[in-house]
C-alpha cells in the first residue's frame, strides 16, 4: 500500500494507523472547525472530516491519499463535543452515566480525483457512574481533547462502560476495518 496522509494530530488515530500497519505522513489539518446552522448532527462528522481534508488537499500536489476523520459523541440527539474545563468534563460524563449515546465518526479519503465520504456510529453504554468516580476521571486523565470528555480505552472505559454496539476502534476516534476496506476500493 502507497503511504497515505493522515491529516490528524490525534494521537489515537495515528495509533490506530500504526496498529493497522498503513503506512502514512503526518500533516494535520488547521481546519476551522465550523458548522452550517441546521446541519443535522448525525452529518457533521463527515462535513467537518471533508473540510479537514480538503485544506490538505490544496498542499498536497499529485495522487496522495488524504485521510481525514471526526468524532462526536451524540446523546439524546445533542452533539457533546470536548468539554471546555473541568467542569464541562463532568456535566458531560454525569449526562452520559447510565445512559446510550452514540459515537460517530465521519471519514475523508480524497486525492486531487477521487473522494470517499462515509461516517460509522457505533451505540455505547455507561454503568450509573459515582460522582467520586467522574471527578476521579476527569482529574487524572484530563479528556479536555476528547469528544463526550472520554476515551474507551482510559479508566473510564474498562470501569465504567456496559456495552458497545458496533466498532470499538470507531469509539476511540477512526473506524480502522472499514478505512481498510474504502482504501482497498480507492
Amino acid at each position: 500500500m502507497d503511504r497515505i496522509i493522515l491529516a490528524s494530530a490525534s494521537p489515537r488515530r495515528k495509533q490506530l494507523l500504526e496498529w493497522a500497519e498503513i503506512p502514512f505522513d503526518l500533516m494535520p489539518s488547521d481546519a476551522d472547525e465550523w458548522i452550517p446552522e441546521g446541519m443535522p448532527v448525525s452529518k457533521i462528522p463527515v462535513f467537518l472530516a471533508s473540510q479537514k481534508a480538503a485544506i490538505i488537499r490544496k498542499q498536497v500536489a499529485g495522487g496522495k491519499i488524504i485521510l481525514a476523520a471526526d468524532t462526536i459523541v451524540v446523546l439524546d440527539r445533542q452533539m457533546l463535543g470536548k468539554p471546555q474545563d473541568r467542569a464541562d468534563a463532568i456535566r458531560m460524563l454525569s449526562l452520559l452515566s447510565g445512559q446510550v449515546h452514540e459515537v460517530i465518526t465521519g471519514v475523508a479519503l480524497t486525492n486531487a480525483k477521487k473522494e470517499i465520504l462515509f461516517a460509522e456510529t457505533t451505540r455505547v453504554r455507561f454503568h450509573s457512574l459515582t460522582q467520586t468516580g467522574i471527578e476521579h476521571y476527569v482529574d487524572t486523565y484530563k479528556p479536555y481533547d476528547k469528544a463526550g470528555a472520554y476515551a474507551i480505552q482510559e479508566w473510564i472505559g474498562v470501569t465504567g462502560i456496559h456495552s458497545i454496539d458496533g466498532d470499538f476502534y470507531n469509539v476511540m476516534g477512526l473506524p480502522v476495518s472499514r478505512v481498510l476496506q474504502e482504501l482497498k476500493n480507492f
